[in-house]
């Protein structure tokens, strides 16, 4: 049994990392109709690059880590709780359970988020765009 969640763990991951990064949508207007598409890229990308060397990025592990060891000791609390009411199971044990429950949960929905830019980010690069003239609607 610890086996199979072992490995649908390091699938979930896996895929995780699979993700593409994504990026700003723009809106065809009269700047990137005259720039073309290859330099509308090309100015993405020096945003992108603008964003990530102020710091806009900064602090995703730390934020995924931390809610992490919150949903730990979350699940651990609430595990002891049901351990201790349940007859069949101890309350460390019922804690040990919840909060490995609750950890690797909170885990793998935070390697889903890895590849999401924070909104700071998002703003940092689509003013950058703006600035150039192009008109950002969205990101995919």
């Amino acid at each position: 049994m610890k086996t199979i969640g072992i490995i649908i763990l390091v699938l979930v991951l896996a895929l995780a990392g699979c993700s593409t990064a994504r990026r700003p949508v723009l809106y065809p207007n009269a700047h990137l109709n005259i720039v073309g598409q290859q330099q509308a890229e090309a100015d993405i990308n020096a945003c992108m690059r603008a964003a990530e060397a102020s710091g806009a990025n900064a602090n995703r592990n730390e934020d995924v880590a931390k809610k992490t060891a919150k949903a730990g000791a979350v699940g651990a609390s609430t595990g002891a709780v049901v351990g201790a009411i349940s007859s069949s199971t101890s309350a460390g044990r019922g804690a040990a359970i919840g909060g490995a429950g609750a950890a690797t949960a909170t885990l793998v929905g935070g390697a889903f988020d890895a590849s999401e830019p924070t909104s700071i980010y998002k703003r940092f690069v689509d003013q950058c765009l703006q600035d150039k003239g192009y008109q950002p609607i969205g990101w995919r």
